[in-house]
């Protein structure tokens, strides 16, 4: 179980990666093209956002130590889950009943990597 709270982290600390950088993103909304690097530069979601995903590399490069890459990697695939139900509740995106389907799949699909992996 140890073993999947850590990479539920990772999933999670990539989702919320994503939605700071949704947050810097509204914050460029309309500039010029000109303009984005240097507004991107002086935006604090942009910056925490690389911070959190520096730490996510490094426990990523950690749970890759002792996990084999085949049963790790299917947990990225839950950001596909994760980071549109939070933008549905931060950002008041819509997503279709047909989404959920898939992410209902998406979850099925990496609890059944696991299964039968060392």
């Amino acid at each position: 179980m140890e073993n999947t709270a850590w990479l539920v982290l990772f999933s999670l600390s990539l989702a919320v990666g994503q939605m700071m950088f949704k947050q810097a993103a509204k914050g460029i909304a309309g500039a010029p093209v000109a303009d984005i690097l240097p507004l991107l530069g002086a935006n604090i979601w942009v910056w925490m956002a690389l911070v959190l995903y520096g730490l996510s590399t490094v426990l990523w490069v950690w749970i890759l130590s002792w996990m084999p890459l085949s049963r790790a990697y299917p947990w990225t695939a839950l950001g596909a889950v994760v980071v549109p139900l939070a933008a549905t509740l931060l950002f008041a995106e819509t997503v279709t009943p047909v989404f959920w389907l898939g992410a209902v799949l998406i979850g099925i699909g990496v609890v059944l990597t696991q299964f039968g992996s060392s």
